[in-house]
């Protein structure tokens, strides 16, 4: 194949795969990987992982369903990089994870729902095939106006404006966004989709079409700002929106609400719980954001804040980044990302799980229901928690 004589990463995948640390069970078992804990074996590893593209990218292995299954099984959590023992080339690990899914949509040999992906945003401009319309729905009763020529465009995103679960995330930030004051608009159904899971999962073309519409329309509305409710599009719009032209100063709604909080613009009363909170993979891990969000859950009176034996940097994923959201190529077994990771959060005794992740609200709310939990934990955004404390 042509892309194995100009892959600029084949010497690191070599080392990679011949070093073997992350697939020692001594040392791999709590080593953070989503896909090698679902399924337990060492190819669905990093270092097994990277041992299978060197062989595939020598023709040693063909193509095939299950090799591009192992590839797709990746949730890009980013746990690999830095847990990796070479700092030399450990930046580079799901940069060459993403380069060879990259190859596999260039031979058309992806997992078909993968592909099933790829074709709800190219026709319906969301994965979820609903219309265009209803796509801003999600803000109404909330006080966000359209967005004409306020200090912030509010980015609710895919997950935010379709999904049960995330359009009550995006209502919650929107109200409290309305009552502080804070001058902030909506594209409603102008709004596109933010392309960072469609570049993860390796469609670089529809990616670039979806960025630079995006960034053309955000120029032409004299966009400077921007607030997002999905930490997916907060890492797209920050790391790879520039590289094509469109540099914004973009912020995660828990940055923005934390500093009204300490402005005294967002009053909060007496709210007794027991909470613990996940980190999401891509505010944490990705873009170092660990402290807004516990410095919201400190400042809401009653509030007990105890942590996860794994988090912020060490936090395990809940199963739902890479696109595995919307592809499930996980499966909700016992050993699935995120009934791991509430069966984490049971450990605490709290009550609440705090996410500030549409995507992580709901595999964590799912995960809760499937190990029965319903009686004992309740996973609650970042804002929702903010509502309780400010309705007592």
């Amino acid at each position: 194949m042509a892309y194995a004589h100009t892959i600029e990463h084949a010497e690191i995948v070599h080392r990679c795969f011949r070093c073997g640390y992350c697939k020692f069970p001594s040392d791999y078992v709590d080593f953070n990987c989503p896909s090698y804990k679902a399924f337990g074996w060492d190819t669905y590893s990093p270092g097994g992982r990277m041992w299978l593209i060197r062989a595939w990218l020598n023709d040693e292995i063909k193509t095939s369903p299950h090799f591009a299954e192992i590839l797709y099984s990746c949730v890009a959590c980013d746990n690999c990089k830095n847990q990796c023992v070479f700092p030399k080339f450990r930046d580079f690990l799901p940069d060459i994870f993403q380069e060879a899914k990259a190859e596999l949509v260039n031979e058309g040999r992806i997992p078909p729902k993968v592909r099933d992906y790829f074709k709800a945003i190219a026709t319906n401009g969301n994965p979820y095939k609903l219309p265009q319309s209803e796509r801003g729905k999600w803000a109404e009763g909330t006080g966000l106006q359209p967005y004409t020529n306020q200090e912030y465009l509010f980015y609710a995103g895919c997950v935010g404006s379709y999904d049960e679960v995330g359009q009550k995330m995006a209502r919650s930030v929107g109200k409290l966004l309305a009552n502080a004051g804070v001058s902030a608009g909506i594209f409603g159904s102008e709004e596109a989709c933010d392309g960072n899971e469609v570049k993860i999962l390796g469609e670089i073309g529809l990616f670039t079409k979806l960025a630079q519409e995006n960034i053309e329309q955000f120029k032409a509305k004299g966009i400077k700002k921007i607030i997002t409710l999905d930490p997916h599009a907060l890492n797209v719009f920050k790391k790879e929106y520039p590289k094509l032209g469109g540099i914004f100063r973009v912020f995660h709604y828990t940055e923005i609400l934390a500093g009204l909080i300490k402005e005294k613009k967002l009053a909060l009363s007496d709210y007794p719980a027991k909470v613990t909170y996940h980190d999401s993979c891509y505010l944490a891990r990705h873009n170092q954001i660990y402290g807004p969000p516990r410095e919201i859950l400190k400042a809401i009176p009653g509030i007990e804040l105890v942590e996860m034996r794994r988090n912020a940097l060490n936090a395990f994923c809940c199963g739902g980044g890479g696109g595995n959201f919307f592809t499930d190529i996980l499966g909700t077994g016992e050993d699935s990302a995120g009934r791991v990771r509430v069966r984490e959060a049971r450990e605490t005794r709290a009550r609440i799980v705090a996410v500030a992740c549409p995507s992580c609200a709901k595999m964590l709310s799912d995960a809760v229901k499937t190990e029965g939990l319903e009686d004992t934990l309740e996973v609650l955004g970042i804002a929702e928690i903010i509502e309780r404390a400010r309705a007592k």
